[in-house]
């Protein structure tokens, strides 16, 4: 018979299927690099869970470590659905169309955090957009810092996105788009791998390759945005035209024609010989 942090670990663990989180043992236990074998086990009061399993389960869904082991509080350490997300603010004119927000790079941190002070929002600047495409869902727009994402984005472009529901992230992520993710404490702006329906995770990518790959747990995730459209500063300087190196040409044209002379001046001497062999024989 199982131990009876085992069977609690299995009442979250259904509790995961009936909240349709996980589609079967075997999903659950491969999103935790775990043999499903192993787990089918656990299941069938064969073996107990490690330590190691119990870390993931936390890691990778949340599970309360303190239910597990005491029977204490909720079965996981947010809410009963494991929606780390939270509500979006948004801010409408007084025709209640909605008006995009702008995160600049000193207020990214503070939206990032673990509460989004109501104050930080409002104070943001907003605008609007004449194109049809930005009118319609929910659009947000935030500064690029750094050069990771160079030469795709630099630094102090902004970047206009849509915002992407919790419950569509699994289908509505792809794989090498360009997304804002915002975690727990962080503002990134990353191309994605999205592993979600597999490990529960995404994998972040930089364009530039001096900066490592990033892997963020779902459970860490707040807010997911896809990049639309970037604006950036306009450079007056017209780009560079090469320049013929007429010196260079010359030279080049000089020896073709020396070349020329010389074939000519050689057909010219096989002419003479032709005809007096020509001669000979005719004598």
């Amino acid at each position: 018979m199982n131990h009876i942090v085992t069977q609690r670990f299995i009442e979250c663990f259904e509790q995961l299927k009936q909240l349709n989180l996980v589609r079967s043992s075997r999903q659950f236990a491969l999103s935790l690099d775990y043999l499903p074998q192993s787990f089918s086990e656990v299941l069938n009061g064969n073996r107990n869970v490690t330590i190691d399993l119990l870390q993931k389960a936390v890691e990778v869904y949340n599970f309360n470590p303190i239910f597990v082991c005491k029977g204490v509080g909720p079965h996981f350490c947010n809410d009963a659905n494991h929606d780390s997300s939270r509500i979006l603010t948004i801010l409408v004119d007084s025709d209640n169309n909605e008006r995009i927000m702008h995160v600049p790079v000193k207020a990214q941190a503070g939206y990032a955090g673990e509460m989004l002070d109501p104050m930080l929002v409002e104070e943001l600047p907003t605008y609007t957009l004449p194109d049809y495409a930005f009118k319609v869902g929910t659009h947000r727009s935030f500064d690029v810092a750094g050069d990771s994402m160079e030469p795709s984005l630099n630094d102090s472009d902004k970047i206009i996105c849509s915002y992407i529901e919790h419950n569509h992230w699994e289908s509505s992520i792809k794989d090498h788009n360009v997304y804002v993710i915002v975690t727990q404490g962080d503002v990134l702006v990353k191309r994605v791998v999205n592993n979600l329906r597999k490990h529960r995770h995404l994998e972040l990518h930089s364009d530039n390759d001096y900066y490592p790959q990033i892997r963020v747990n779902v459970n860490t995730i707040r807010e997911v945005w896809h990049v639309r459209a970037r604006l950036s500063r306009f450079c007056h300087q017209p780009p560079a035209i090469p320049v013929r190196d007429e010196h260079i040409n010359s030279e080049h044209t000089s020896e073709l024609m020396k070349t020329i002379n010389e074939q000519n001046e050689m057909i010219k001497k096989l002419n003479s010989t032709i005809e007096k062999i020509v001669l000979r024989k005719e004598i």
